[in-house]
């Protein structure tokens, strides 16, 4: 058994085998990669991207990024495809077909029928001189000296080559579409990616109780008021308009400077100008907000009228954070 010491070896010596051959890609790209990116942004259909094998499993990533960044694209299996599945690919769809060696039998059986219904092939593949590259409309090199793998044998650097590659053409696509966060937004609308790119103060507010006492109420009155309504602060008003704010903090402050209490009022514990934000505020602008100025809730306000409060702990329930 390996000890510790040859274990983070052997680990260092994969990453660094790995990230040589990423590097190395710069050097392998050329007018192929423009021309093929600017075929996908130009078609009109999808963009099909096959493989299989490893390759197949790193198509179907390639698929997910395509989508989430605004490229429609579709997976479809080597082996299923000369089984039946070729009808995936329909008219002015671009096709990507991952091989790493770019002669394998599927590969072999599958290119005719693509190149005869007329589509445009990309290959992604680490031998310029296999029957793929040969065939395809546009080559993407991803030539690995040598897997990480001491055979020489699984599929490690290769596929890494594969993905990253595929992350070039998706990130290329998207720069030049000219895709925006809020595009993103629309593509992610679930999880805490998605709602930081979109959920808004207002959409958490209306979750939480409104604290709220008067300027001159009693201290037990400002006390329960904020344990009851459990967000740790409560606005102040005067005349229906917001005045101040006592939290959590401005109880200890009152305990440990008076000694008798009977008689202090909201007014008199009270901080003036509390901060505040807008209901239309994206909540990942508050939580910044909050951690500026080292608080844990601000006051949600619209033209001078107080919604309520939103608290560092709707940001963490929600993700945000």
């Amino acid at each position: 058994m390996k000890d510790e010491t040859s274990i983070l070896s052997i680990a260092k010596r994969t990453i660094k085998t790995e990230s040589g051959a990423i590097a190395n890609l710069i050097d392998l790209l050329d007018d192929q990669f423009e021309g093929a990116t600017r075929c996908i942004l130009e078609s009109k259909g999808r963009v099909v991207i096959t493989g299989v094998g490893k390759s197949a499993l790193i198509a179907g990533k390639i698929v997910a990024t395509f989508n989430s960044t605004g490229t429609p694209a579709i997976f479809m299996h080597a082996a299923d495809a000369i089984h039946g599945d070729l009808g995936t690919i329909q008219k002015n769809d671009v096709v990507i077909c991952l091989s790493k060696s770019g002669n394998t039998e599927e590969i072999k059986m599958l290119v005719p029928l693509i190149k005869r219904g007329d589509n445009k092939l990309v290959a992604i593949t680490g031998n310029m001189e296999s029957f793929l590259a040969k065939q395809a409309d546009f080559v993407l090199n991803t030539f690995v000296e040598k897997e990480a793998c001491p055979n020489n044998l699984a599929p490690t650097t290769s596929t890494t080559a594969q993905l990253v590659m595929g992350d070039a053409l998706a990130i290329s696509l998207l720069e030049l579409r000219g895709f925006s966060s809020q595009d993103f937004a629309k593509y992610h609308p679930g999880g805490s990616l998605g709602k930081r790119l979109y959920l808004r103060v207002a959409d958490i507010v209306g979750n939480n109780l409104k604290p709220q006492v008067d300027l001159n109420a009693k201290v037990k009155e400002v006390i329960v008021e904020i344990s009851e309504k459990m967000l740790g602060v409560t606005a102040v008003i005067e005349d229906k308009k917001v005045v101040g704010i006592v939290t959590d903090g401005d109880i200890r402050r009152m305990l440990n400077k008076y000694d008798n209490i009977s008689g202090l009022t909201a007014r008199d514990i009270m901080t003036s100008n509390p901060k505040t934000i807008k209901p239309d505020v994206l909540a990942i602008k508050a939580l910044e907000s909050m951690q500026k100025k080292g608080i844990s809730q601000l006051l949600v306000m619209e033209n001078e009228e107080y919604i309520g409060v939103v608290h560092i702990h709707n940001l963490i329930n929600e993700g945000i954070l």
